[in-house]
């Protein structure tokens, strides 16, 4: 980056938003193989803190590579400039004041830890974490079907591997739980951190 390039401050600081929001701003970072109940889970939760009166948003993995992200494969490299890419938008977000659920497989340590890196201390991990062999059998977008085909490449859990999370802020295991008590957990957790009012 050139050096001529200067960050400029904003005249509105991420704490006078969040006082006015009445809420922190954090990015929830949801990670878990396809299938897993990332996307109900993060939805679900969304709207449970929109009924409180939080400004939230959803940066959704497969509705990122329809725009910003198009360019991108799934090869490590691309894998890896996607979650870059993802966790500086979420950041501005952060600054704008708003809790901002990211899903996205990011199946790699590294690019987790990356993420976190960026964000910052709004960061928090959320594991959605269900067994391979349930997440192929609910296969909502036949994505497991194409890749035992072999019609898609790299494909995580089948042909490129999902590194787990080793201490995730959040675990939640979906196979056993119904998506409103993931969800609850997830509430639960951001009440005990003062990140939401107790009163609503």
């Amino acid at each position: 980056m050139s050096d001529n390039i200067i960050w400029h401050k904003a005249s509105v600081s991420t704490e006078e938003r969040s006082l006015q929001k009445k809420h922190k701003p954090i990015v929830l970072w949801y990670t878990g193989l396809s299938g897993a109940g990332k996307s109900t889970i993060a939805n679900t939760v969304d709207r449970m803190l929109y009924e409180r009166g939080c400004h939230t948003y959803i940066i959704d993995g497969d509705n990122i590579r329809h725009g910003l992200n198009r360019d991108l494969g799934f090869d490590e490299i691309s894998r890896t400039e996607n979650i870059r890419r993802v966790s500086e938008v979420a950041k501005l977000f952060v600054d704008a004041g708003l809790i901002v659920s990211v899903v996205l497989i990011s199946p790699f340590i590294y690019d987790r830890a990356q993420a976190r890196k960026i964000i910052g201390d709004n960061f928090i991990e959320i594991f959605i974490d269900a067994p391979l062999a349930e997440c192929e059998k609910r296969d909502p977008k036949k994505l497991y079907k194409k890749a035992r085909e072999g019609e898609i490449a790299k494909f995580t859990g089948i042909s490129s591997p999902y590194e787990k999370p080793i201490n995730p802020d959040i675990h939640i295991t979906s196979s056993s739980k119904t998506i409103d008590e993931c969800a609850d957990k997830i509430i639960n957790y951001l009440l005990d951190k003062n990140i939401l009012n107790k009163v609503v």
